[in-house]
């Protein structure tokens, strides 16, 4: 058993060995502490310029993406159907050969006239 206190108790400084353990329990523990954040940021580089590695030398992807089908054009149903404008609306049909000669006639049997 312990025994109780009874007088007050004064405080007594470490001693020189004390103090010196003190300083290398600190020193390990900054030092273990260093080389831990050392291995996880060389951890981290190597994982970087594997995953780098793999990325660019894959070259099943550039043919996957020759193969794939084209995705349908996103339509839009309400500019289908009349109520809004389209966003990209559809080119003018261009004027067929015949009737251009035939307004062409039109301008020049006018301006004879």
């Amino acid at each position: 058993m312990v025994e109780p206190i009874t007088a007050p108790q004064h405080f007594v400084p470490p001693t020189a060995r004390e103090l010196r353990s003190q300083a290398v329990h600190r020193l390990q523990v900054g030092l273990f502490g260093l080389c831990a954040m050392l291995l996880i940021v060389g951890l981290a580089n190597i994982i970087n310029d594997r995953t780098r590695l793999i990325d660019t030398a894959d070259p099943i992807q550039q043919v996957v993406a020759v193969d794939a089908k084209p995705k349908k054009a996103a339509s839009d149903p309400l500019a289908d159907i009349g109520v809004v404008p389209a966003s990209d609306p559809s080119p003018t049909p261009a004027p067929t050969a015949g009737s251009s000669t035939a307004t062409d006639a039109e301008a020049s049997g006018a301006a004879v006239q």
